[in-house]
């Protein structure tokens, strides 16, 4: 464990503010209540960006009409005390105009498309290079920076909004008009569920993701490199200078991204390995184990000795990005009022693969007229 967040920690504690947090009767496990919002903010058009908060089983979520954003996401530690476990902002203009991504809605193509270009029944679509020669993310304007149209709910014991926007045809160069849904749930249990959903009118590629920044220990807290991490995939896909796939799928045994047993991130993140080179650290996508299902299936396993939080994750897809903060370099000023440096988080992006169009072996990422994209991930939270 890191001595100086140790330190910081254990310092918190003796005041009664546990690492930044107000005192422990201030943060009992929130029950089960109606999503409510407030405003957060207003754009430079004049629009509105409200706050919704989802409270459930012990879990508090919050997040942005802008970009559908994950705010913060707040869950207890072995002694009930709630934490922040997303980097964010604490307002707006910072999400419009550094955010690299936090808790981001993305879309329409998770990850990197080589040279912002590809190929579909005969015609070649150019897309905006955000990304040096390759287009990251959906483009310079993707879901993360889009109004939604935002509607809460609450059925039964679960609790949650559903998120819907219509991206025109020719939107940051895609073809075909998409239809949007993405639903945020809390179950009874605490349990975070994403589900997307998508229709065209006209064949398109589509690759949705979320883009939260984890710190089990809490936002602010400092380095995510003694976080233990469990990852059922026996291979990746390894990446050129510019981190686009080869489009060979490698075995991880006996490399830096063997997490098949359970292991401390910073443990080989700086052996001079050529792959941790090219992306500063871990930047890659891992082939999981279990391929698609038809139902979120067991991914990975998270964990923080520190405040004893553990997060898992299932999903449906087949594909896994595993991204250590590289770029996090201490210009970035969170809730907290502490900065954010390289390894302060890390993102756990469901996905299917990078560069999928221009890599017909890859898993296809093809949306046609008649057919729903549907892709889901769960995230539980329990401690030890």
């Amino acid at each position: 464990m890191n001595t100086t967040r140790r330190t910081a920690l254990a310092a918190g504690l003796a005041t009664g503010l546990a690492a930044g947090l107000a005192p422990a009767t201030a943060h009992a496990a929130p029950g089960r209540s109606t999503p409510t919002r407030t405003l957060f903010g207003t754009l430079a058009d004049g629009t509105k960006v409200y706050l919704w908060t989802v409270t459930n089983g012990g879990t508090r979520l919050k997040i942005l009409s802008y970009g559908g954003i994950v705010h913060s996401l707040e869950v207890p530690d072995r002694h009930g005390h709630l934490a922040d476990i997303a980097l964010g902002f604490d307002n707006l203009a910072d999400y419009v105009a550094k955010s690299p991504y936090f808790g981001g809605l993305i879309g329409r193509y998770g990850n990197r498309i080589a040279g912002g270009r590809f190929t579909l029944d005969g015609h070649t679509y150019q897309l905006p290079l955000n990304d040096g020669e390759n287009s990251l993310h959906g483009g310079t304007q993707g879901f993360d920076k889009r109004m939604w149209h935002v509607e809460p709910f609450t059925h039964g014991s679960e609790t949650g909004l559903v998120l819907s926007r219509i991206s025109p045809d020719g939107e940051m160069g895609y073809p075909g008009t998409l239809k949007v849904r993405v639903t945020y749930t809390l179950t009874a249990r605490g349990a975070w569920r994403i589900d997307y959903e998508a229709t065209t009118d006209r064949a398109t590629v589509v690759n949705l993701t979320n883009h939260t920044y984890f710190n089990l220990g809490g936002e602010g807290t400092g380095s995510i490199l003694d976080h233990t991490l469990e990852l059922a995939a026996a291979r990746y896909t390894p990446v050129g200078p510019g981190l686009i796939p080869t489009g060979e799928l490698a075995r991880v045994s006996g490399t830096p991204f063997d997490f098949r047993r359970t292991k401390e991130i910073g443990r080989d993140i700086r052996q001079g390995h050529a792959q941790l080179l090219y992306g500063k650290g871990i930047d890659h996508n891992w082939v999981l184990d279990k391929g698609i299902t038809s139902t979120p299936e067991y991914a990975l396993t998270l964990a923080d000795p520190c405040s004893g939080r553990v997060m898992r994750m299932y999903t449906t897809e087949p594909g896994l990005q595993f991204y250590s903060g590289n770029f996090l370099d201490g210009t970035l000023v969170g809730p907290s009022g502490r900065t954010y440096r390289q390894g302060d988080a890390l993102c756990l992006e469901s996905q299917h693969f990078p560069d999928s169009p221009n890599r017909p072996a890859f898993p296809s990422t093809v949306l046609r007229p008649g057919r729903t994209y549907r892709s889901a991930t769960l995230h539980t939270f329990s401690t030890r």
